[in-house]
Order: C-alpha cells, then sequence, then structure tokens
C-alpha cells in the first residue's frame, strides 16, 4: 500500500504545485478505505496538507497533518454555527477513557482541536486507527455525533505516507 499512496502522491504534487489560475484551495484522492478519504490539500500560498476524513449526514471529523506543524482535529456540521469561541470537549473512542479537549477552537462550522506533539498525541491517533467509533461530546457529555472508524487503521497509515511525500518535497536538509 505505501509504495502505491507514495506514488500517486508524487504525481499529485507535481500536478498540485503549478500556481493554480485564480486564488482557490485545492485537493486531490490520494487514498480510501471503509468510510475514509485521505487527500492531499494544496493552498493558494503554496502550502501543502494531507486529510485523513470520514463524513455522514453533514457532519466530518478530519485529521489534518503536514510536515513541522501540529496535527489538527476538525470536527465539521454545516449545522453549527461558533463566532470565534473556546470550548472544553469529550471524545470517546470505544471503551477507552474519554479524552479531554481543553480549549478546542470553535469556528464558523468548525471544531479545531491541536493534537500535542508527545506519547498522548501518538496515543490518541493510534486509538482512532484501531478503533470502531468515535464520540463526540460536550464537557458535560452531552452527546454531539458519533462518527465511524471503519477504514482508519489503513487511512492513518496513509495519512502517514503523505505527510513522509510532502517532507521529501521540502526537506532541505539531509540531516534532520
Amino acid at each position: 500500500m505505501r509504495s502505491l499512496v507514495l506514488a500517486a502522491m508524487m504525481g499529485l504534487l507535481v500536478s498540485l504545485a503549478a500556481p493554480p489560475a485564480s486564488a482557490e484551495t485545492r485537493s486531490k484522492l490520494v487514498y480510501s478505505s471503509g468510510a475514509w478519504q485521505v487527500r492531499v490539500v494544496a493552498y493558494d500560498s503554496g502550502s501543502m496538507k494531507c486529510q485523513a476524513r470520514v463524513a455522514d449526514n453533514g457532519y466530518s471529523f478530519s485529521v489534518w497533518a503536514a510536515p513541522g506543524s501540529a496535527v489538527r482535529l476538525q470536527f465539521y456540521s454545516s449545522r453549527w454555527g461558533f463566532n470565534d469561541e473556546r470550548a472544553t470537549l469529550k471524545v470517546r473512542i470505544d471503551s477507552y477513557p474519554s479524552w479531554r479537549l481543553s480549549n478546542a477552537h470553535l469556528y464558523k462550522h468548525s471544531v479545531l482541536f491541536n493534537l500535542p506533539n508527545n506519547s498522548a498525541g501518538s496515543k490518541f491517533l493510534k486509538e482512532v486507527a484501531y478503533g470502531n467509533r468515535l464520540v463526540l461530546s460536550s464537557a458535560s457529555g452531552r452527546h454531539v455525533h458519533s462518527y465511524t472508524l471503519y477504514g482508519s487503521k489503513a487511512s492513518i497509515r496513509a495519512l502517514i505516507t503523505c505527510v513522509d511525500a510532502l517532507k521529501g518535497r521540502n526537506d532541505r536538509n539531509p540531516f534532520d
């Protein structure tokens, strides 16, 4: 799988690296598994990120990653309408203990949270990869939405491959 995703990524990097005709965000599907899709996203600024996403009935859960950046979680719903707020949320994956996402950013239709760049962040991603269902709740425990994790293990691997391909594109230091 890694070589297929890497080959697809290299072709996509070339096509997405060309300047767009107008200022826009472009994305290309590089992998899908189960309910998940992995995309490489190119911004008009020239930066690129990888996104692993599951969507259902107007709700989505995404994991965003790029070399040198924090891994970002995004919960999205067109039904939500936030100003520029902060909140504490709970996320539970299967029967694992709940995760407390303190100081999450609520903006427009999204809830955004940067994972810590440590073992806790890695453990969270591992639970996503090996889990079946993720439940998003308010800090008080009120259910907000459930997301399937079917296909997440292969998709998280593809997300890592995508980030590695972007790193190779930007890597000017052979000693890193």
